[in-house]
Parts: structure tokens; sequence; C-alpha cells
């Protein structure tokens, strides 16, 4: 038996919450390997920039169908004496009307924004906090799909596998790079030292285990809620591709390179969900 055999029944063999904190860790160490650009580069291409955020938004809309919108369509003919698309219209639409809140009153600034152009409720908070708040409103959602998409194994269903779990980690954690560089690269060029911007780009994704291990323990606990919760958390992703990465990709006018990227991204996170799951 190899190493990776050895790997593969550890992690089978751990409690779901378990699990959804470690993939919650590991797309958290993807993002702080994104915000370690700062100890080599100083900035980088903005088409570069914008290819990786095409590629999220991709990746992002894949995975909302793919591994919780789907499969939260199928769980709700089983759950609910509702007809079987009430719950997921409803959690789906829920999703996106509570990240359209938050982002009207959490303060947080968009990368390559100036300060004055802040969003939410007004504040005198630094640049650098109101960075991370901005990208921190897309790692909970992310966070809470990983988890709810593993606690949903432990009910042993045909629409919930492990395989499908741990490709949504994946595919979370390739879209996090992106993130994390796009806090601390803006925080770098504007002088702030590299050990510095990468702490502040890393943190970003501290969120991600917390709201992971959340997500799981409240679906195994409540398993009439997995269908709302998996539509809750891809509408909170899809209203994030189209209300801030897309347009903030398309600011620089590269939209032909933009829109290639999200395919690949569209491409490989339903191939990683397919074959895995």
């Amino acid at each position: 038996m190899n190493v990776m055999q050895v790997v593969s029944q550890w992690f089978i063999a751990l409690h779901p919450v378990v699990q959804a904190l470690l993939a919650g860790l590991f797309t958290w160490g993807v993002t702080a390997a994104g915000a370690g650009l700062v100890f080599f580069f100083r900035q980088v291409n903005q088409r570069v920039l914008d290819a990786m955020m095409g590629f999220a938004a991709g990746v992002m809309l894949a995975a909302s169908y793919w591994s919780l919108l789907a499969p939260a369509i199928e769980m709700s003919a089983d759950f609910s004496s509702l007809p079987h698309w009430v719950p997921p219209l409803l959690g789906f639409l829920a999703g996106g009307m509570f990240l359209s809140v938050t982002d009207k009153i959490l303060p947080h600034l968009h990368p390559n924004f100036a300060l004055k152009d802040a969003e939410g409720i007004a504040t005198r908070w630094k640049r650098q906090v109101l960075l991370v708040l901005a990208i921190t409103l897309h790692n909970i959602p992310e966070g809470l799909a990983i988890g709810v998409a593993f606690g949903a194994v432990a009910y042993g269903l045909e629409t919930a596998s492990l395989g499908a779990a741990i490709a949504l980690a994946i595919g979370i954690g390739l879209q996090n790079f992106p993130e994390g560089s796009a806090v601390s690269l803006p925080l770098r060029r504007e002088g702030m030292s590299p050990s510095r911007a990468f702490f502040w780009g890393q943190l970003s994704a501290v969120v991600e285990p917390v709201a992971a291990v959340i997500g799981a323990a409240a679906v195994m606990s409540m398993r009439p809620v997995l269908p709302y919760a998996l539509a809750f958390a891809a509408g909170a992703m899809v209203f994030v591709v189209i209300e801030e990465l897309i347009p903030e990709a398309h600011r620089e006018g590269h939209a032909d390179l933009v829109g290639y990227a999200t395919l690949i991204g569209f491409a490989l996170m339903m191939t990683l969900d397919v074959a895995l799951g």
C-alpha cells in the first residue's frame, strides 16, 4: 500500500466535520500561497490578474451548479413535502440576498480601487483592513459550501459523494490563489513590507476553515436544511461572480482574455466534479 492510499483511507475514516476543517485549511493554505507572491514580485501584469479573476469566476460558477445546486435539487425530493424545486429556489435566492445585504453593510474595498471608493457603511478603517474584508465577503460562502458538501456525505446520499466534496475543495482552493495575491500585491506596491503584505493577504481566508466547520456541523444536526444550505451557498457564490469578479476582471478592457479564462476555470471545475464525484 503506497502513501497516497494510506492518506486516502485515513481521510475517509475522519468525522465529516474534521474533513471539512482540513478542506478549509487547504483552501486557506492556497490563499496564503497566492499572497506569498509578494516575496518574489512587487506587482503582476494586469492581464495576468484579470485572467486569474476570470478563471476564479469560472470555477465558482461550475462549483455552484455541479457541487451545490444540482445535489440540492435532487435531495429536496426526499427531504421536503414541498414541490422539489421550492427548497433549492428559496435557498438560492436567500444566498444571493444575504451577500447583497452584507455587501451594502460591511465596509470593504475591492482591489485596485481608491480608498474613497470603499463600499458599505462609512468607516475610518485602514486600507488593508478594507481589502481583507472585501475578499472575506466571498470566502465565507465558499467555506460554508465546503462544510455543507462534506456534511452531506454523512447521510450516504447518492448525490453527495466524498469525491464531489473533495473536488469542490480543490476547485475553491484553485480560485483562492489569485485572491491572496489580490490583497497582498496592491499593499506591496504601496510600500508595505513583503511580510506585512503577506500577512494581510492570507488573513482574508482564515474565515474559510471556521465557516466550513459551521456548515458541516449545521447540516449534520439538521438534515432537513440540507437542500436549502447547498442552494444558499450556490446563490451566494453566483452573486459574488456577477457582482464582483466579472466586473472587476473587465475593468481594464481584457474581455476576450477574461472570457477564455472563465471557460477554462468552468471546464476544469466541471471535469473535477464529474471525475471525482
